[in-house]
C-alpha cells in the first residue's frame, strides 16, 4: 500500500469511527439538546407503564433517557424497581408523593427511598388544614380553595417532613401546580410557601408549565428562587375553553424533568 493510499484509509477509518460514534449516542443527542441532566417525569407512560414496566422503562432508555421521576411504583419493591431501572440504563433521581401519602407513612416512604437510591422525594400535592366536611380534599377546586393559612400550615408540614427526609441522606422537594400563585390580601401563596419553608430542609421544583398556565413567568421566578428551585418540569399545555371559573388545559408532550445538580444556570 503506497503512503497515500494508507493516509487516505487512515483518514477513512478515522472518519467511520467517529460517525460510529454519533449515530451510537444519537438518540442521546436528540432527547437531550441543552446538554444538562434530561429525564422523564414517568406519569407520562402512566397508562402502559402499568401494564409493561420493565419494557416501558426499556423504551425510555433506547429514546435516549437516562433520569426519571417516579410517580407511583405499581406494587413493585425497591430491589425490583432498581432491577428494572438498571436494566434500562436509567436511573430514578426522585419521587412524587402527595401530602395526604405521605402524613401517615412518610417513615415506609422515606425507607423505600432509601433502599432505591432516590435523590429527592417530592410532594406534588398540598394538604388543607382542616379536611372535614370537604369531598374531595385533593380535587383542584379544593386546592383552589385553600387560604394563606393552608400553605402556611403546609409549609410547617414540609418543614417537618424534610427534617426526616434529610436525615434518612435524601433531599425533600415541593412541585406546584397553579393553586400556589394564587393571592390573598396581596400575598402570593408560592412566595410565602418559600418564605415560611427552612431552606435547608425543604427545595423547590418548578413546574414551568403549571406556573405559565397560572399567569407566571418561569424565568423571573428562577431568578427570584436562584437558590431554592433545583428541579425543573418543562411541557407545553393547550388551553381550551371551559365554563367554569377554572382554566382547562391539557399537557401536549410528555413532561422533562431538568436538574440543577449539574448545571449552575439555564437559559428558557
Amino acid at each position: 500500500m503506497g503512503e497515500s493510499s494508507r493516509r487516505a484509509f487512515v483518514k477513512t477509518a478515522f472518519a467511520s469511527a467517529a460517525l460510529a460514534a454519533v449515530w451510537k449516542n444519537l438518540p442521546y443527542l436528540m432527547a437531550n439538546p441543552l446538554g444538562l441532566p434530561l429525564g422523564l417525569q414517568l406519569y407520562s407512560v402512566r397508562d402502559v407503564l402499568p401494564k409493561d414496566y420493565e419494557g416501558t422503562l426499556k423504551q425510555l432508555g433506547a429514546l435516549g433517557y437516562r433520569e426519571v421521576e417516579a410517580a407511583g411504583f405499581f406494587n413493585h419493591t425497591p430491589m425490583q424497581v432498581k432491577q428494572a431501572m438498571d436494566q434500562a440504563g436509567l436511573h430514578c433521581v426522585s419521587a412524587h408523593y402527595s401530602l395526604v401519602q405521605l402524613q401517615p407513612h412518610v417513615d415506609e416512604i422515606i425507607q423505600f427511598g432509601k433502599d432505591l437510591g432516590l435523590e429527592y422525594i417530592v410532594c406534588a400535592a398540598p394538604g388543607l388544614k382542616d379536611a372535614s366536611g370537604v369531598k374531595a380534599p385533593s380535587s383542584l377546586a379544593a386546592r383552589e380553595s385553600m387560604t394563606l393559612d393552608d400553605w402556611r400550615w403546609n409549609a410547617d408540614q414540609f418543614n417537618h417532613i424534610g427534617e426526616r427526609v434529610h436525615a434518612a441522606g435524601m433531599k425533600f422537594a415541593y412541585h406546584n401546580h397553579t393553586p400556589e400563585f394564587r393571592s390573598e390580601n396581596g400575598v402570593m401563596f408560592y412566595d410565602e410557601l418559600l418564605r415560611v419553608t427552612d431552606p435547608s430542609k425543604v427545595a423547590m421544583e418548578l413546574d414551568c408549565g403549571w406556573a405559565i398556565v397560572a399567569g407566571q413567568k418561569p424565568v423571573d421566578l428562577l431568578t427570584r428562587y436562584s437558590s431554592r428551585i433545583t428541579m425543573l418540569h418543562v411541557k407545553d399545555f393547550k388551553i381550551t375553553p371551559r365554563s367554569t371559573p377554572y382554566i382547562s388545559v391539557r399537557p401536549m408532550h410528555s413532561t422533562f424533568l431538568w436538574r440543577k445538580t449539574r448545571c449552575r444556570r439555564a437559559s428558557m
